[in-house]
């Protein structure tokens, strides 16, 4: 299959929001068997959509459009006042670039960051299975970024490496952690790795306005958000 041939899309039936507890949503999906998704991945990703597992998505609510699609331009970025700081933090973490997938220590450290950021959510059970199935899939271009002081290990970078384009797909770190930061500190090195490779563009999933969750993403500018019309830099 070319990638210019048809591929199906689903939609999903009405489940729980992820972000209000108010709410349902629905996500489109491209077909998850088509055999050449590591082909449309970055097209994907151009047009909002987002890896989790083998699954390319993008919501699709019938009464609400609050998920934007948002992304980094690399060449222009320049860290602020804070994120300098985060880096001067985090000036003893080494950074690895390392084959993905799952071993013990990345599960640990994955279950001790689910039960502290979402107990009860669902999540904070993962068993081996989980861990592979909603980081990983075959034929994504994934690296783990290991993020570690001397031996120990801190935090993991799940990032899809496309041609042109990098997806911040998931991070996960150490709860004991918090004043380092490692979330912003992560994304700093997602986008020094795009900016080694070459790479326009930084895709972060999605922008919420307001969300204590989600609202972080418009500190990393020049930030672009995607509506009915295409790209934009957000002011």
């Amino acid at each position: 299959m070319r990638r210019s041939d048809p591929v199906r899309l689903f939609q999903t039936l009405p489940h729980a929001c992820g972000y209000y507890d108010d709410r349902t949503a629905q996500n489109l999906v491209l077909d998850p068997a088509a055999p050449n998704l590591d082909q449309l991945y970055g097209p994907a990703l151009e047009r909002g959509f987002r890896r989790a597992g083998g699954h390319l998505y993008f919501p699709n609510c019938a009464s609400c459009r609050a998920c934007t699609p948002c992304r980094i331009d690399v060449e222009n970025f320049q860290p602020d006042r804070s994120q300098r700081r985060c880096l001067k933090r985090n000036a003893d973490v080494v950074i690895s670039e390392c084959l993905p997938g799952y071993n013990r220590e990345r599960h640990a450290l994955y279950e001790r960051y689910l039960h502290n950021r979402h107990a009860g959510g669902g999540m904070d059970d993962a068993e081996a299975s989980d861990f592979r199935r909603f980081l990983t899939a075959p034929w994504s271009p994934t690296v783990f970024m290991e993020l570690r002081v001397g031996e120990r290990l801190l935090g993991v970078a799940v990032t899809d490496v496309c041609l042109n384009a990098v997806s911040a797909v998931y991070t996960f770190f150490d709860p004991d952690e918090a004043a380092r930061s490692l979330g912003t500190f992560a994304i700093l090195q997602q986008v020094e790795l795009a900016r080694r490779r070459g790479i326009p563009w930084l895709y972060l999933g999605f922008w919420i306005d307001g969300h204590p969750k989600m609202d972080y993403k418009r500190r990393f500018k020049p930030l672009q958000i995607r509506t009915s019309t295409g790209w934009t830099t957000m002011p």
